[in-house]
């Protein structure tokens, strides 16, 4: 890769264009500008605008992020949205005075920032969910009674999508906030599924502040109370649970609670093919990384056993983003522990080309790389571009 960033910004739109079978002309049509300008910029003699990236990365599929040869811009967009964010939450139950669309547009706008939110496409989120919350507010606000259950389960969706750019940016407080009021539209759902999913995102509260044994009580209690698995949506919201609390229960240090939860999972995964439930992805793939994360969480303990999983299996190119680059992420870690330093390098990578932004806002993505490069013997301009990209340095 050219070392001009604006010649690199052109080659990843040109790999991307080349990887969907368009001509330059057809991703032009598709972004809405001229093909001298996509030509220009492939060639890197124009930088593009930020309107434009956002339109050349829309017509392509990806995050602008993927597009930059830096993170710091994408990073930068980001946390610049989180005032409205907060914003928005602030008047969660007083709603000002605005348009709303019909149900079947939000509807449609709520799925593709669920879909942004599955790709870890954290700069859309950021900047458009802002407004999304503030429209659906007003829309559960002005709802008839017979409307609300829906309005209600789309405003959670909607916090959870917005949560996710908020947690993995750092904004944990933010991040507590928005679970609170998903947990406050809930009962207006009426939809018990919703509650237990709910209960699933909670969890990261804890995970934030190290407070294991009581997200293991909170996920147990949740578990108590799911509705019966008699059905494939029903035993993926009580699957997930499941294996969510193996891995908190591996980091409060309690293996066999961990080792039970995990059985659990595997045996409602064995009833529920892999796919996204309530916005959730569950089924054998989503376990296997779930057993991995769980084998990291015990340390040196686990490292052999985290090993062996990545020997055998990997995640399926058709799982979220944001899932495939967190396996190889935790899987980083265990190579680390295990003096695999070339191998750990190559996972980071891999959950780069992934989830760059994703990669980028991920703390363990960060100590991993900052390890590697302590421990390097000698220069190595891979690693030490990777660090300074993350954060590391």
């Amino acid at each position: 890769m050219s070392a001009d960033p604006m010649r690199g910004v052109g080659e990843r739109i040109a790999t991307a264009r080349r990887a969907r079978r368009l001509t330059q002309r057809d991703l032009a049509q598709a972004a809405d500008l001229s093909h001298v300008t996509i030509r220009s910029i492939e060639r890197g003699a124009r930088r593009p605008s930020e309107d434009s990236l956002d339109a050349i990365a829309a017509a392509l599929g990806v995050d602008p992020s993927r597009l930059q040869t830096s993170g710091a811009r994408a990073a930068g967009r980001v946390h610049a949205a989180m005032p409205a964010l907060s914003a928005a939450i602030a008047s969660y139950d007083v709603p000002d005075d605005g348009p709303v669309r019909g149900i079947s547009d939000l509807r449609t706008a709520v799925a593709t920032a669920e879909g942004w939110r599955l790709a870890a496409q954290y700069v859309r989120l950021a900047e458009a969910t802002p407004t999304l919350l503030g429209e659906l507010a007003r829309a559960l606000h002005q709802a008839a009674a017979d409307a609300r259950p829906e309005v209600a389960a789309l405003l959670v969706s909607a916090y959870r999508s917005a949560d996710a750019v908020a947690y993995k940016a750092g904004h944990r407080d933010l991040s507590a906030r928005l679970v609170d009021v998903m947990r406050w539209a809930v009962p207006n759902a009426d939809d018990p599924l919703l509650a237990s999913t709910v209960s699933y995102v909670r969890t990261e509260v804890f995970f934030a502040a190290h407070a294991h044994d009581a997200g293991l009580r909170a996920l147990e209690a949740a578990i108590d109370v799911a509705p019966r698995p008699t059905g494939r949506a029903a035993a993926a919201a009580r699957g997930a649970l499941h294996m969510r609390a193996a891995v908190i229960a591996g980091r409060a240090g309690r293996q066999d609670r961990a080792d039970e939860h995990l059985a659990e999972a595997r045996s409602l995964a064995g009833l529920t093919p892999e796919g996204i439930y309530q916005g959730t992805a569950f089924g054998p793939d989503s376990v296997r990384i779930h057993e991995l994360s769980f084998a990291v969480s015990l340390g040196d303990d686990g490292v052999q056993r985290a090993l062996d999983i990545a020997r055998e299996w990997a995640p399926p190119r058709d799982m979220p983003s944001e899932r495939r680059s967190g396996f190889y992420i935790e899987l980083a870690r265990a190579q680390t522990w295990a003096g695999r330093r070339a191998d750990a390098f190559e996972s980071l990578t891999v959950a780069r080309r992934i989830a760059p932004q994703h990669t980028r806002e991920h703390g363990w993505a960060r100590e991993t790389a900052g390890t590697l490069l302590r421990l390097s013997r000698a220069d190595d301009a891979r690693l030490a571009a990777f660090a300074e990209w993350v954060g590391a340095v």
